[in-house]
């Protein structure tokens, strides 16, 4: 992996090609390790490591951008070469903004050793004692268990220069009977490698898997649900990016446009425990040091006790309205209180509790609306007690009018998302959740 001072003479290197006098790079190097198992058994293990280098060179607000992934002289040279002539050809960038010069990005402390170093006897340890916990009820597990470490690098000829290095882990399984009659998952992302064990994520999906026996189907309609902590994730952990930009909302295209014009910025929008931020300091789930924009990351409280705080700006349009650029809303943290999952069951006298959901996709930008459906354990909610499992629905919602509904938050906790990134979560309950139809997939 490219240590500091490796970086700094690479994209030196590569920058020294340049004829042109506005050329960027980015690098992301990766080593990944991981192992897959299905039907109790480990099916492939491996280790890989890529170095992508992009390279993009502007003149007259003409943009050129090649990737590469070999970096001898030659490939570099023919690439930068290749970056200007696409540059010369385009069409002209009618939002360009010039090349940012030196900037100031903080430090982490540096990744754990143990999660960065993680090879195939770590990882198998957990896997094992997942496929050991599903044995023992006859049941069947599949699921994967990586690790990556990373290091990201940014420069360009105005002067910046970014180095970060980073290491994350995350074990997930699916467990089923052998008859396919029931599903049950679980998952446990962490920077600490150490923080995972196997037989706790088996014991969870297992569990799930247990008691969504024989469900029953349900009319669709709106109910108060209980949402899990990776329920809560799959649909906000993109909100913020596709949802809080301060020129979707002021061009009528995000919920939180103003009607008649503007945005919904300073109004109270939700109840007051809902607080929405972003942390790329917080040792759970570190993030990057800069945005896609080379803008330095900070800490960003977005919703501040229901109240829109902020709305993100890029480059072009906090130029354009006078507004300094923000970082993206990355890493998203939405605080909660001290419940549980039980204490959330408890206090709803008839709904469904949500394991997760699956195959999200957007349908209205304007409104936020979302549709998905549940998967791998869904239960009924009666008088404060799980009373039976029900069959999959189809559901059509939107993160921003739940976030409206909430009722009652749980501890926050890291946990994935619908593609896989995720965000720190409380568990949920909230009224008013549509479901439109029902689905009969497992």
């Amino acid at each position: 992996m490219l240590t500091r001072e490796q970086a700094r003479k690479l994209t030196e290197r590569i920058l020294s090609f340049s004829k042109f006098e506005d050329c960027s790079i980015s690098i992301a190097e990766t080593e990944r390790a991981h192992i897959r198992f299905a039907n109790n058994a480990v099916t492939t293990s491996g280790l890989a490591v890529d170095r992508e280098i992009t390279i993009s060179s502007t003149r007259d607000a003409r943009t050129g951008t090649v990737q590469v992934s070999d970096s001898d002289e030659s490939s570099l040279k023919a690439a930068v070469a290749q970056s200007e002539h696409i540059a010369m050809i385009s069409p002209v960038n009618q939002e360009h903004v010039e090349p940012l010069g030196p900037q100031n990005y903080a430090e982490l402390p540096p990744p754990d050793e143990a999660t960065a170093n993680a090879r195939g006897p770590v990882l198998v340890e957990r896997v094992r004692a997942v496929i050991k916990r599903a044995a023992k009820d006859k049941l069947v597990a599949a699921g994967l268990m990586s690790r990556t470490a990373a290091v990201s690098v940014i420069a360009n000829k105005a002067g910046n220069f970014g180095y970060r290095t980073s290491a994350d882990a995350a074990l997930s399984t699916t467990i089923r009977r052998p008859d396919g009659a029931s599903s049950g998952w679980a998952s446990k992302p962490s920077s600490r490698i150490a923080d995972i064990r196997g037989g706790e994520v088996g014991d969870r999906a297992s569990e799930k898997c247990l008691r969504w026996m024989k469900p029953v189907r349900l009319e669709p309609g709106r109910y108060e649900v209980v949402l899990e902590p990776t329920a809560v994730s799959d649909l906000l952990d993109r909100f913020g990016l596709f949802q809080m930009q301060a020129r979707a909302a002021e061009e009528g295209r995000s919920p939180f446009a103003r009607t008649g014009g503007g945005s919904v910025l300073g109004e109270k929008m939700f109840p007051e425990l809902v607080t929405l931020r972003s942390d790329p300091f917080d040792a759970r789930y570190p993030g990057m040091l800069w945005s896609a924009a080379g803008i330095p990351n900070r800490r960003v409280t977005w919703i501040d006790k229901g109240v829109v705080r902020e709305l993100w700006y890029d480059r072009y349009w906090g130029k354009k309205n006078g507004r300094e650029p923000t970082p993206t809303p990355a890493f998203l943290f939405l605080e909660g209180g001290n419940a549980n999952v039980d204490n959330l069951i408890a206090a709803t006298k008839r709904g469904l509790l949500v394991t997760r959901f699956w195959y999200i996709r957007p349908v209205n930008p304007r409104t936020g609306q979302q549709t998905g459906l549940t998967r791998d354990g869904l239960f009924l909610i009666e008088n404060g007690k799980v009373t039976q499992p029900v069959v999959n629905m189809r559901f059509n919602e939107s993160a921003f009018r739940l976030l409206q509904n909430v009722k009652q938050l749980g501890r926050p906790v890291r946990c994935r998302g619908g593609e896989g990134s995720g965000m720190i979560a409380p568990a949920m309950r909230a009224s008013d959740f549509n479901f439109t139809s029902i689905s009969d997939a497992i």
